[in-house]
């Protein structure tokens, strides 16, 4: 069998990567941008041979809503 590295040791410093993380925790999200990023996750997701298109995927986004969740 494989000798597994251990997954145990801390990860390397990424200094570059942290001020990317700090930077997004401060990011604003427009509506704009959420519709596009909904309509790229149903289109993304669509299965093969679908007829959905982006067109059809922002269409979808602007009618569809989830108005509440309920979580028991």
């Amino acid at each position: 069998m494989a000798e597994r590295k251990s997954a145990l040791n801390r990860a390397p410093p990424r200094p570059d990567l942290e001020k990317l993380l700090e930077r997004a925790k401060t990011a604003q999200i427009t509506e704009a941008m959420l519709r596009e990023q909904r309509a790229s996750f149903v289109y993304g997701n669509a299965p093969k041979g679908s007829r959905i298109t982006k067109a059809s995927a922002m269409s979808a986004v602007d009618r569809v809503r989830v108005t509440s969740l309920d979580i028991e």
